[in-house]
C-alpha cells in the first residue's frame, strides 16, 4: 500500500486521477470522430456564445472514464475501506450517475422539457439516498452548536434538495468552453483536499474513503476532457457531462459533511468545527450563486426559472470585454481563491488562512481588472 501518511492513500488516489483522465480523454476523442461521423452537430441556440455546430455528448465520454477509475479503485487494497461491504456509498454514485447520464444523454439529442428533465434529476438524486449515499448527520450553529441526526425520510428529502440544486447549478454555468469541467475539477480538487485532511487526521476513518475516491475520480474526470473542450472547444460535455459533474460533486460533499460528526474537531474555533459544510459550500459558491441569481432574475420578470438566458455570470463578464478565454480562466481564479481558502482553515491556523485568503483576493481582483484596463486603453 503506497501511503504519504498513515491512512493517506496518496499513490493510489493519483492512479484513480490518471486513469480517470486517460479514459476520458481517450474515450472523447472517440465519440467525437462517431458524432462527427455521422453528422450529429448540435444546433445553435440563442444563449450560445459560439457560432459553429459542434458535437455533443462528451458527458458519455467523462463517465466512462469515472466508472473505469471507480473500477481501479475497488481492486486497490489501500482502498477497499470505500466499497462494500464497509460501505455502500460507491455503489449509490455509479447508480445515481447511471440515471443522470441516461436522462443527459436524451436532452442532449431530443431537447427535453425542463419538467421532464427535473423529474430525472430527482430520480438520480433519490436513488443515490436511498442506496446509502446521504446526509445522516446535520451541525447547526446554534445554542453551543448542536448535530441532528436525520432519520431516512429528513436524510432523502435534504439529500435530493442538496444534489438537484448543485446539478441544476453546474448546469446553468455551462456556458462557455471549458468552463464547467474547470469549475468541477476545482470544487472537486477543494474537497478531495478536504478528505485527505480528514483521512491524515484522523488516521484513516473509513467515512472519508468514498469523498476521497468520488472527487479524484471527478478531478481525473474533467481533467481528461478538458484539452478537448477549452475554447476553442472541438466537442461539448451537453447536459450528460454538466448534470454529471453537478451530481458527482454533490456526492463527494455529502460523502464528506454528511456523515461527519463536527465535535470530532472541537469548539473551540467556529470555523474549523464547520470546515466541512463551509469547504462544500465554498466549493460551489460561483456556480450557485449564479443560479440563485438566475433563478430570482426570471422570476422577478414572471418567467420560469428553468427559462434559457444570457444574464449568467459569464455572459456579464463577456459584456464587459473580457474575451472568451480569459472569462473562464477568472472565474477558474475566483473559485480556487474561494474553495481553497476555505481548506487553508482545515490545514492551517486561522491568521495563516486568513493571510492566504487575502492574497488570492487581491490577485483574483488584479487578474479581473487589469485586461478591463487593457481593452479601455486600446
Amino acid at each position: 500500500m503506497g501511503t504519504g501518511a498513515v491512512g493517506v492513500p496518496l499513490r493510489e488516489i493519483a492512479l484513480v486521477i490518471v486513469v480517470a483522465a486517460a479514459v476520458t480523454f481517450l474515450t472523447t476523442g472517440i465519440i467525437r470522430y462517431i458524432m462527427v461521423r455521422f453528422g450529429k452537430l448540435s444546433e445553435i441556440r440563442e444563449r450560445d456564445v459560439h457560432t459553429v455546430p459542434k458535437p455533443r455528448l462528451g458527458g458519455v465520454a467523462m463517465f466512462s472514464g469515472f466508472l473505469s477509475a471507480v473500477y481501479l479503485a475497488g481492486q486497490l487494497p489501500a482502498l477497499t475501506r470505500g466499497f462494500k461491504p464497509v460501505t455502500p456509498e460507491m455503489d449509490a454514485v455509479v447508480w445515481a450517475g447511471f440515471i443522470i447520464v441516461l436522462v443527459g444523454v436524451l436532452d442532449d439529442i431530443f431537447e427535453l422539457d425542463a419538467v421532464t428533465k427535473l423529474f430525472g434529476q430527482l430520480a438520480g438524486a433519490v436513488v443515490m439516498s436511498l442506496l446509502g449515499l446521504s446526509w445522516t448527520l446535520l451541525y447547526l450553529p446554534v445554542d453551543g452548536g448542536t448535530t441532528l441526526v436525520l432519520d431516512q425520510v429528513q436524510s432523502t428529502v435534504l439529500t435530493t434538495v442538496f444534489t438537484v440544486m448543485l446539478i441544476n447549478a453546474i448546469n446553468f454555468v455551462d456556458g462557455l468552453d471549458g468552463l464547467a469541467a474547470g469549475l468541477g475539477m476545482i470544487a472537486a480538487l477543494a474537497i478531495l483536499a478536504f478528505s485527505l485532511t480528514v483521512l491524515y487526521d484522523q488516521g484513516g476513518t473509513v467515512s472519508a474513503y468514498p469523498p476521497a475516491i468520488i472527487a479524484a475520480a471527478l478531478v481525473g474526470m474533467c481533467f481528461g476532457f478538458l484539452p478537448h473542450n477549452f475554447e476553442p472547444a472541438r466537442i461539448f460535455m451537453g447536459d450528460s457531462g454538466s448534470m454529471l459533474i453537478g451530481l458527482m460533486l454533490a456526492a463527494a460533499a455529502t460523502s464528506a459533511s454528511g456523515k461527519i460528526n463536527m465535535s470530532l474537531y472541537g469548539a473551540a474555533d467556529i470555523v474549523a468545527v464547520m470546515s466541512p459544510i463551509i469547504v462544500v459550500v465554498a466549493a460551489v459558491f460561483v456556480p450557485t450563486l449564479d443560479l440563485v441569481m438566475a433563478i430570482v432574475r426570471r422570476l422577478s420578470k414572471g418567467q420560469s426559472p428553468f427559462t434559457a438566458d444570457k444574464m449568467h455570470l459569464h455572459h456579464r463578464l463577456l459584456a464587459l470585454g473580457h474575451s472568451h478565454r480569459h472569462v473562464v480562466l477568472v472565474l477558474y481564479g475566483w473559485v480556487t481563491v474561494v474553495a481553497f481558502g476555505a481548506v487553508g482553515f482545515t490545514v492551517f491556523p486561522a491568521r495563516v488562512a486568513l493571510i492566504g485568503i487575502g492574497i488570492g483576493i487581491a490577485l483574483a481582483i488584479v487578474w479581473t481588472v487589469i485586461p478591463l484596463r487593457r481593452s479601455r486603453v486600446r
